[in-house]
Formats: structure tokens, C-alpha cells, sequence
């Protein structure tokens, strides 16, 4: 536990001194935090808690917006040691905390805010009560697995994936079914049912609007079948858990199917909570696309099953083990220091990496002197991300900020709590970062008058361009399926498709 404690220390150090602003989704979810609730239209509710108690207590910084994420790492670390001495030892558990800890995407974790976050730190606790119980544990063991399931799903839906690996448990590990099939594994459906319901019910009084922004994220709507995207996702993983790791997984995935328990009782076991979220995503990311880190909860049980492995048999394992450990540990240090240094990002060619979190007051403080140079009724935006770190960083602007609605209705939270009225007849200001939408815009107005180009210079030779429109008489045309053919033939002619 001391290496918990240190690792601990030194995150926090690191997030202290990061001097980044904060990316466009931990940007709304402080919105939201605001704002209590047992649901938002894209996530569940547990991000905007933990963002609402920190900045409660240490103050509306960004360092106290993201201060989470390295809390709740802590926690997953310390239910990872846990369960790895359950099953095995404490060196294990050792072991298995260094790999969590260096992991190449808990690194990136650690000074960003998601909904990743409570998720593993929920997942990793249910796992460590359903280790216990399978070891005979008591009923301590079963309110601490059910509590954790519907924290888990109060905090991501991908904690599905965790019912579906308990599920195959049942039916493929003995110790889980007489574990599970019992009074206590009762109560573990009961309690994590109860917990979760507040949200259920919440999508069902809100139009469900987070499981449509959910199924809508998986985006099946287009072509299907794209070896790219696979590929993409599949490497992309090598950049999560590590190279070596990631191969070593694969080998151990194929080698317990192949002779069941071939390296311990409990690989199967383990097993099931690593496949069903690497399979669905990659099944997800051959039809549509995926995200690197829609896979992240299978490396909840990967860390325990990848560790143990390598601490036994021949000696280059151990090196394997080793060698991966240092490596992300150079590759942390390498982030924390692009995080840090805007000339040190500079230097390496990682200017990319960084514009979208960085001068943002700036940007702010432009679009404010704009806004007063009129007597505005209002600062329209058609972007939300633009919209939310306004939200944040502008609050000089003393002007009501609203969204301008591309399609019939809200295709995201800021749309949905702050829609420019169909009606609206008050002069505006108008900040655009999506030109080819000006022409969609323009037809919505009586007036629409072009007022000036903005330029952020960001790290690097990036930028970020914004131009703004005087508009009045707003009046929104109907979108209807004749409007949105009608335009989807002039972006063709446009675009030369």
C-alpha cells in the first residue's frame, strides 16, 4: 500500500502544477455539476457528483475539477491489491498495482476528468466483493458488490460489461454460482437494481435522452464493415495498456481458451470480464468506429490476469514485467512534461496534442470584447464545445449565451438547457466555428451582417479561428426532410462530391 500512498503523492503534484485548461467534456460535466441531477442527456450522474464535492470543498479551480481522477485511480489500485492477494499474494498485488499505475492510459487519466474514472473504480471494487465471495465471504461482501454495480452504472453504461463477465461467471466458474445463485447474491441484484433506478427512471421522464445519445454514439447508421477501423481500435489498445502488455493479454486470451485453465484456476475466471468488452468494441469498431477507451474496463481484470502470468515461469517474463513497467513510467513523465511546458510541446512536434486545451481564456476575453461593443441580447454559438468553455472561462461576458439549432431538435446537452428561442427578434451576436454552417445559419435571420475574424494563436503554429456575425429577426426554418435534402445537395455541389 505505501506504493499506492506514493504513487498518490506524485499525482497530485502533477495535476497541482498542470497548467492546462479543461478539455470541452470536463467542461460540461462541471456544467453539470452545477446542476444536480439523477441524469444528463449524454452521461449518468456520478461525473457531475464528484466534480460538485471537490469543488465544493477545494474551490471552482480547474485543479478541483479534475482532482477526482486521481482519487478515484488511487481507489481502483487499491481494489486491484486487494483482489490480487485474494486470489494469490501480496507481491502479486504489488505487481499488479505497478502496472495499473504506469499504465499508459491511467497516466493520461490522472489530469483529465471522465466518466472512465468512478467507472474502474467501481468495476475494481465489484470484482474484489465477487472474489471475496466466491472465497466464502461474508454479507459485508455482498452489499460492497451490489453497491459497487450500481455506483458503476450511475457512472458509465459500459458497467454492463461487468454484469455480462458475472453473468458467463455463473455459468462457467463453479465458486461464482454457489456464490451468486444464493441469498446474497440476491441482495447484490436487489441493491445494485435499487441504486441505479433513480437513473433509469430519470431517462424514462427525460425520453430516455441518454440511451439514444448512447446507441446514437455507436453511430451504425452509415456503411458497415471497416478492416480500418478495427485495425485502428486494435492498436490503439497497444497505447492503453502498454505494447508488451497488450500482446502478452492476447497470448494469455487465446492460451486459457485453448487449455481452459491453463496458468491458474482463476484465468477463466478472470477471463470473462476481459472478453465481453474487447470483442463487443471490436465488433463495434468493424461496423462503425470505436474509441480507444471504450474497451478500458477490461483492463480492470487484464492487469490482475497479464501480472500474474508474468511473475511466474521463465525469467523473461520478469523482464517483460519490468521492462514495460519503466517504459510507462518514462512515457508518464514524457506526458506530464508536454502537459506542462508549452515550449517543451513545441519542441517535440506535439502542438496537436495540446490546442484544444489551452488558451481558452484567451479566447474568452476576445469574444467578450465583442460582445460589448453592442448592446447584444444575446452571444450565439454553433458549436458546443465552444459553448461550454465559455460557460467556464467567460464569465465577463455579461451577455446570455444560447445555441443555435442545426437540426429539428437537441443533439446535445447545451442545445437542450440553452436553445436560441425560434423566435427571437433581440439583435445577437453570432460566434461561428463551423463555416460551412453559415449558409444554414444565414437563412434562419432577417439580418446577417459579417462583424470581424477572430485568430487564438495556440502552442505551435496552431490556431483557433472563429468568425463573427451581427444578426436580428431570428426566425427558424423548418427542419424537415425537404430542408435537410435540400442541403445535403448544396454541401455536395460545394464540396465537388
Amino acid at each position: 500500500m505505501g506504493l499506492i500512498a506514493f504513487a498518490a503523492i506524485l499525482r497530485l503534484i502533477a495535476l497541482a502544477l498542470n497548467p492546462l485548461e479543461l478539455y470541452a467534456d470536463e467542461t460540461q460535466y462541471w456544467v453539470w455539476s452545477r446542476d444536480f441531477d439523477w441524469g444528463y442527456f449524454s452521461k449518468p450522474p456520478v461525473i457531475a457528483w464528484v466534480i460538485a464535492i471537490s469543488t465544493a470543498v477545494f474551490g471552482d479551480t480547474d485543479f478541483a475539477v479534475r482532482l477526482p481522477a486521481p482519487l478515484l485511480n488511487i481507489a481502483t489500485a487499491s481494489f486491484i491489491f486487494l483482489t490480487a492477494r485474494r486470489l494469490w499474494d501480496a507481491r502479486t498485488g504489488f505487481w499488479a498495482v505497478l502496472v495499473f499505475v504506469t499504465m499508459p492510459a491511467v497516466w493520461v487519466s490522472n489530469a483529465v476528468i471522465s466518466t472512465d474514472t468512478p467507472m474502474l473504480a467501481a468495476w475494481s471494487a465489484a470484482l474484489y466483493c465477487l472474489v471475496s465471495l466466491r472465497q466464502g465471504g461474508g454479507w459485508a461482501f455482498a452489499v460492497g458488490m451490489g453497491a459497487a454495480i450500481g455506483l458503476g452504472f450511475m457512472s458509465k453504461y459500459a458497467m454492463i460489461y461487468f454484469a455480462i463477465g458475472t453473468g458467463l461467471a455463473v455459468l462457467f466458474d463453479p465458486a461464482t454460482r454457489r456464490a451468486l445463485l444464493s441469498a446474497r447474491g440476491a441482495l447484490v441484484a436487489v441493491l445494485a437494481l435499487a441504486l441505479w433506478a433513480p437513473n433509469l427512471l430519470w431517462n424514462a421522464a427525460n425520453d430516455f435522452a441518454t440511451v439514444t445519445h448512447t446507441a446514437a454514439n455507436a453511430n451504425w447508421g452509415g456503411t458497415l464493415f471497416h478492416f480500418d477501423e478495427l485495425a485502428d481500435f486494435l492498436s490503439a489498445q497497444l497505447g492503453v495498456f502498454g505494447p508488451a502488455l497488450f500482446a502478452i493479454l492476447i497470448a494469455i486470451i487465446f492460451r486459457t481458451l485453448r487449455q481452459r485453465n491453463a496458468d491458474h484456476p482463476d484465468a477463466l475466471f478472470l477471463l470473462v470480464f476481459i472478453l465481453p468488452p474487447l470483442l463487443t468494441v471490436s465488433f463495434q469498431a468493424f461496423i462503425s468506429r470505436a474509441h480507444a477507451n471504450w474497451a478500458v474496463s477490461a483492463y480492470v481484470a487484464a492487469t490482475l490476469l497479464v501480472t500474474f502470468f508474468l511473475l511466474q515461469g521463465p525469467r523473461w517474463r520478469r523482464t517483460v514485467l519490468y521492462a514495460s513497467s519503466a517504459l510507462h513510467t518514462l512515457l508518464g513523465a514524457f506526458a506530464i512534461g508536454v502537459a506542462s511546458s508549452p515550449s517543451f510541446t513545441e519542441a517535440v512536434g506535439m502542438s496537436n496534442s495540446t490546442k484544444r486545451i489551452r488558451a481558452w481564456q484567451e479566447t474568452a476575453d476576445a469574444i467578450t470584447q465583442y460582445g460589448q461593443q453592442r448592446d447584444y441580447t444575446a452571444i450565439v454559438f454553433d458549436n458546443r464545445n465552444i459553448f461550454h468553455q465559455m460557460q467556464r472561462y467567460g464569465g465577463a461576458m455579461e451577455r446570455p449565451l444560447a445555441m443555435w439549432l442545426r437540426y429539428s431538435g437537441p443533439v446535445n446537452h447545451a442545445e437542450q438547457e440553452w436553445p436560441l428561442a425560434e423566435q427571437f427578434d433581440g439583435e445577437i451576436l453570432i460566434v461561428s466555428e463551423r463555416p460551412r454552417e453559415v449558409p444554414k445559419m444565414r437563412e434562419d435571420f432577417a439580418s446577417f451582417e459579417h462583424v470581424a475574424d477572430i485568430t487564438i494563436p495556440l502552442d505551435g503554429n496552431k490556431t483557433r479561428e472563429f468568425t463573427l456575425w451581427r444578426a436580428g429577426g431570428h426566425q427558424r426554418i423548418v427542419r424537415d426532410l425537404a430542408y435537410e435534402e435540400r442541403w445535403t445537395a448544396i454541401d455536395a455541389t460545394r464540396e465537388g462530391r
